[in-house]
């Protein structure tokens, strides 16, 4: 559960703005370009230098929670911001700490979005302004044991309507900050109309437990949990009138691997900037490694697949803002952005040598925490599915 920590002090320089070698920050207008300079240097300062000792541990730094706060990342998605500084605000984040970064996208893209848009006002006003400020914080519960990509059709986790309330049973895993979330989003399929339904289920109510997931090898921060719904009573205002269906659902993965998109880059972001300082500082032969030409084509590969992904997630933006964004686009953007960040990861890992398996260095932790990234919301490989079934007209997902 929540505890304290004390800030870890190390002292990292502000992020140099080169990794954003085709100024797109400057599409922003000026406010909010300079809040994004403001939130870089936040991340940069305060959270960056803080979370290492946190990954080692597999621990999450509760204490940087008012700080995302004070940085208005715990209000995004209806701050009135433009989608494109919202994305890059992702992708600063990232840039920071991926497994914060998955921390604030679902905060954002999966509870702070779905309960404006599917809750009911007493719902909304239980839990909106706590969430904005991080005082909340809740938890996404859709996977289950058994069912991942194909999840639509193979929902086990059931809902038993009983007088005025709603009996909940089954299982849910995978679920980011599962174990220290005040409310679950659970998705569970009615019993009397076999219809897929989302249910505010608060973490405190009996026969509800959620056990940490441990050892895994990357997004350590990140508090990932198994959750057993165990006849689980909430009363019945608790069902999300605008929840009832798969299709809501639906819109919500397509609008998550969007923003896991903007993780792409973020990761890529690190991954540069980490790689290029290195050789710069480093010598060998009496001479920075920046120097060697094999260095410097590294480092411009590492910037072409930055700069790529950073242009698709551009025109993403502008799909999304004039209502053409479809689930074809998320998937290919985020497919293409961990798989050039998986690749830009390896690059520098092996740039630096002995010290890129250190995570002093922090590539290591970048490393690792992007193979979660090409892992999670959809595979690589389901994600090229999607793609291929809309360039051909055929499915080849059965």
């Amino acid at each position: 559960m929540r505890g304290e920590s004390p800030v870890v002090e190390r002292q990292v320089g502000i992020a140099h703005p080169e990794v954003d070698l085709f100024h797109v920050e400057h599409l922003l207008d000026d406010d909010e370009r300079n809040k994004l300079h403001s939130i870089r240097e936040i991340l940069s300062r305060e959270i960056r230098p803080a979370v290492g000792e946190f990954w080692d541990r597999e621990e999450f730094p509760f204490h940087l929670l008012p700080v995302l706060a004070r940085a208005g990342l715990g209000n995004l998605v209806l701050s009135g911001h433009s989608r494109l500084f919202i994305g890059l605000v992702y992708a600063e984040v990232a840039r920071a700490d991926i497994s914060l970064s998955a921390l604030v996208g679902i905060h954002n893209e999966l509870i702070l979005g779905l309960v404006h848009e599917l809750s009911s006002d007493q719902q909304k006003d239980r839990w909106l302004e706590k969430l904005k400020n991080f005082e909340a914080v809740g938890c996404f519960a859709l996977t289950e044991p058994e069912h991942g990509s194909d999840i639509a059709g193979g929902l086990e986790t059931t809902a038993q309507r009983d007088g005025d309330e709603w009996v909940i049973t089954g299982a849910k895993r995978w679920i980011g900050a599962g174990t220290f979330a005040d409310f679950a989003i659970v998705w569970a399929r009615d019993a009397a109309d076999g219809q897929a339904k989302a249910f505010l289920v608060e973490t405190d109510r009996p026969g509800f437990t959620a056990t940490k997931i441990e050892r895994k090898m990357g997004l350590r921060i990140m508090q990932n949990a198994d959750i057993r719904l165990n006849g689980v009573r909430i009363p019945g205002e608790n069902l999300m009138p605008g929840g009832e269906g798969f299709d809501a659902a639906n819109v919500k993965l397509r609008d998550s691997r969007a923003w896991v998109g903007w993780q792409g880059v973020g990761a890529q972001m690190a991954a540069f900037e980490i790689a290029r300082d290195y050789a710069l500082e480093r010598k060998q032969f009496d001479r920075p490694l920046a120097k060697f030409q094999l260095v410097q084509d590294a480092l411009s590969r590492m910037m072409a697949g930055l700069s790529t992904s950073m242009a698709l997630m551009v025109r993403l933006v502008q799909l999304q803002e004039d209502g053409g964004f479809q689930m074809v686009h998320a998937a290919l953007a985020k497919a293409t952005t961990t798989s050039s960040a998986r690749e830009a990861v390896s690059v520098a890992r092996g740039l630096m040598g002995g010290n890129g398996v250190l995570r002093d260095y922090e590539i290591s932790k970048v490393f690792n925490d992007v193979e979660i990234l090409y892992t999670y919301e959809g595979t690589y490989e389901i994600n090229s599915l999607i793609v291929g079934r809309a360039i051909t007209g055929q499915s080849a997902f059965v």
